[in-house]
């Protein structure tokens, strides 16, 4: 049995009281640390999990508790209508994005206790990224409109940036807001919702559990963008690069 309990009882304390920076590094470095041993010499592993274990991700259902997983991208739900991830279906993150991630989550069910965070995508790397890339029927010019060059690199190559949203566990099903995941045009832009609303395209309530992820995130250090919103990123992207290697 792999024995992370350790991890709980860190974030638990990482997320309820006032911390140094000494410890904030502390806590990031048992993270860093489980995430390079968790399940490593499991050989039963997907191939592509023991790749992510090995450069450093974490598995977020290993430490924090109650948040929900539906990987996008291991089903054919998503824009590009095509599995990419196979036998992968627990979501990874960095040790830092799983840090902030915890902190969301433990914000939503203080406010909403029947309410959980559900992760559809976290780290992808960039083996993964070229198939996007390459899937991607649009002019090299404009594809970086929906997917990031491989070549570059996003925020999701580093494992930095979540795609999520909120779920009734009472219903099993995820709160309305307005669009599916992957949907592309005005609708699911954040910055576009004034324009929607009085356009009818969207409705105030669509946009009022929107602001329930918006705000849990924000406080726990994430940043959203004016195009997606379910997306959200825990470093900028200079930041990342100057912090992080890319996620082969």
């Amino acid at each position: 049995m792999r024995k992370l309990g350790y991890l709980f009882l860190g974030l638990t304390l990482a997320c309820s009281s006032p911390k140094t920076e000494k410890d904030t590094e502390a806590s990031t470095d048992s993270l860093d640390q489980a995430s390079t041993t968790q399940d490593s010499l499991d050989p039963s592993l997907p191939a592509l999990e023991r790749k992510l274990i090995e450069q450093g991700m974490v598995d977020i259902t290993k430490v924090i508790p109650g948040i929900q997983v539906e990987l996008k991208y291991s089903t054919e739900d998503n824009f590009f209508q095509q599995d990419v991830y196979g036998d992968l279906v627990r979501c990874y993150l960095h040790p830092q994005a799983t840090q902030m991630l915890a902190k969301a989550q433990e914000s939503l069910q203080k406010d909403y206790p029947n309410l959980s965070l559900l992760v559809y995508d976290g780290v992808r790397p960039l083996s993964v990224q070229q198939i996007l890339w390459d899937s991607l029927d649009k002019p090299d010019s404009i594809k970086p409109l929906y997917v990031s060059d491989p070549k570059i690199g996003g925020l999701h190559n580093y494992g930095v940036a979540v795609d999520l949203t909120i779920v009734d566990m009472k219903t099993g099903k995820p709160l309305d807001m307005g669009t599916p995941f992957d949907f592309f045009g005005y609708p699911a832009y954040p910055d576009r919702e004034l324009q929607m609303l009085a356009e009818k395209k969207i409705t105030k309530s669509q946009v009022a559990n929107r602001e329930i992820l918006r705000k849990v995130m924000k406080e726990a250090g994430f940043a959203g963008i004016g195009s997606e919103w379910w997306h959200f990123n825990a470093f900028s992207r200079q930041k990342a690069g100057e912090k992080f290697p890319l996620i082969n």
